[in-house]
């Protein structure tokens, strides 16, 4: 069986690469984890699912990994111009709780909506308030050569690295543009090392520093982070793409200024793009299409729980996204969720039978040729639309004998991470928050229509299968399932 060589798209040169790891065997991945303000959108968790795939690739090629999420708690503001309030005090103010409340509820719940999607926890969650010190200590490093004093804190000088925002490919004059200015920075790119507290204010997360009381910038942590756990240069960062245009070039900037080279801290810095919803709202259309990037700013929340009320398991979730390419804009509509949905009861409907074969498997020729077309989809910077269709013709293809069939499935789910191994088709029926009848209710009304048919009072039996339908129970005779919800996600 062949093994295709990774290559993967780099956004440090806008091209696929050949994919090799700096220690033979072991792939060190870091990734931009969440500011833990509110209950992470879906736009959001793309990302996560983005890098879960990756790194379960990396680990079907062969590789051991290494992997690290940091979860933000202090330091991002409302803008990243510098400008505007820290987003963990302002949820504090709204929510009336402690900022150090507020993180550990939204962590808490990040961490759910991890676990709901099958996301591989990482190696290490790195908490920034876990290492204040450390950003101290990095922030005195490259202060003398690389930043400035204003009376609002400490700034990096983003002209002294060389070709500061190459990465965001958006360097003007004046440098990377900002939405605002902050009085007194040299450059319009120059970015916060470290914040002081305002005169006769304190905040709630503040330490002292060399330069006042004070919080770190969002953008110190995850080099502080990355290089602790990672080594000065490692492998791959991921992130949304946003972070490729002010975030990731900040970070390498530091990244330069703490080693004295011109090395960016990961040689493949990765982006998934956006999940996009329709607008016929012109203010709202930034792509000029006619879509919008999913944000929490905007007030289109859309979160994980939000499509559990109604109805759709996470997983459903994970298999829309698997089926466009990470580096293609995706659409969220209802339809495209109840397709995914679909898919997924198909795939989990053919591959039930088939569990229990476990014998010992010898792989026919043509299920080879399945394996090493599978290899080439993921090797070749995560094609996984390409490799979604070659799942579901090893569960269906009847040349293969069920336990070659199963084993297929297993070697393939590995990178797909969609619980084929495990989850029942019970699992995919969830009871949407605004359905009127209970579980219980629909069994009954199930039990009085079996009953009706048995004594040929067919028009009650049509009239209970009716009220089903009208309450969104889609009634499935001859299905061992019996029924299911009917979806409406328009």
């Amino acid at each position: 069986m062949t093994n295709s060589p990774i290559r993967l798209f780099n956004s440090l040169s806008r091209t696929v690469e050949p994919f090799a790891p700096i220690e033979p065997g072991h792939a060190r991945i870091y990734s931009c984890g969440p500011t833990v303000y509110h209950y992470a959108h879906l736009g959001n968790l793309r990302a996560y699912v983005f890098t879960d795939t990756l790194r379960r690739a990396l680990e079907y090629k062969g590789l051991e990994t290494t992997h690290v999420i940091n979860i933000t708690d202090v330091g991002h503001l409302t803008s990243d111009a510098d400008a505007g309030d820290d987003k963990m005090e302002a949820a504090a103010a709204r929510e009336k709780k402690t900022i150090w409340d507020i993180a550990a509820y939204y962590t808490t719940a990040f961490k759910a909506d991890v676990a709901a999607l099958n996301i591989r926890q990482p190696t290490r969650w790195s908490v920034a308030t876990d290492h204040i010190d450390d950003m101290v200590n990095f922030a005195e490093k490259i202060a003398p050569e690389h930043c400035y004093e204003l009376p609002t804190g400490l700034y990096f000088d983003s002209s002294t690295v060389p070709d500061y925002g190459s990465l965001a490919r958006a360097v003007t004059d004046e440098g990377e543009g900002r939405i605002a200015e902050v009085g007194g920075k040299r450059h319009a790119s120059d970015f916060a090392i470290w914040r002081k507290s305002p005169e006769g204010e304190q905040r709630q997360m503040e330490w002292e520093s060399p330069w006042g009381k004070g919080a770190p910038g969002w953008h110190l942590e995850c080099s502080v982070m990355s290089i602790k756990y990672l080594g000065p240069q490692f492998d791959i960062h991921t992130g949304g793409i946003d972070h490729r245009e002010i975030h990731h070039p900040n970070e390498i900037a530091q990244n330069q200024a703490f080693t004295g080279t011109s090395a960016t801290g990961a040689n493949w810095w990765m982006h998934n793009n956006f999940l996009v919803t329709r607008t016929s709202n012109e203010a709202n259309n930034e792509s000029g299409d006619g879509t919008a990037k999913m944000s929490k700013s905007k007030g289109e929340i859309a979160t994980l729980q939000a499509l559990v009320d109604r109805g759709v398991h996470p997983l459903a979730y994970r298999l829309m996204c698997l089926s466009a390419h990470y580096r293609s804009e995706l659409e969220f509509s209802g339809e495209n969720l109840m397709a995914a949905l679909t898919r997924l009861k198909r795939l989990v409907m053919v591959v039930l039978p088939l569990r229990g074969n476990e014998d010992e498997v010898v792989l026919p020729p043509a299920a080879i040729a399945l394996l090493e077309k599978f290899d080439e989809a993921i090797s070749d910077d995560l094609a996984l639309p390409r490799a979604l269709p070659l799942i579901e013709e090893a569960a269906t293809t009847k040349a293969f004998r069920p336990a070659v069939r199963l084993h297929l499935v297993e070697r393939m789910d590995a990178v797909l991470g969609l619980r084929l191994d495990s989850i029942e088709r019970i699992d995919l029926r969830l009871r949407p928050d605004n359905a009127p009848l209970t579980e219980d209710d629909i069994e009954a009304l199930l039990a009085a229509r079996k009953d009706a048919r048995a004594t040929k009072d067919f028009a009650e039996s049509d009239r209970i299968r009716d009220n089903l339908v009208n309450a969104g129970v889609e009634v499935m005779d001859g299905d061992a399932l019996g029924w299911d919800w009917k979806l409406n996600l328009a």
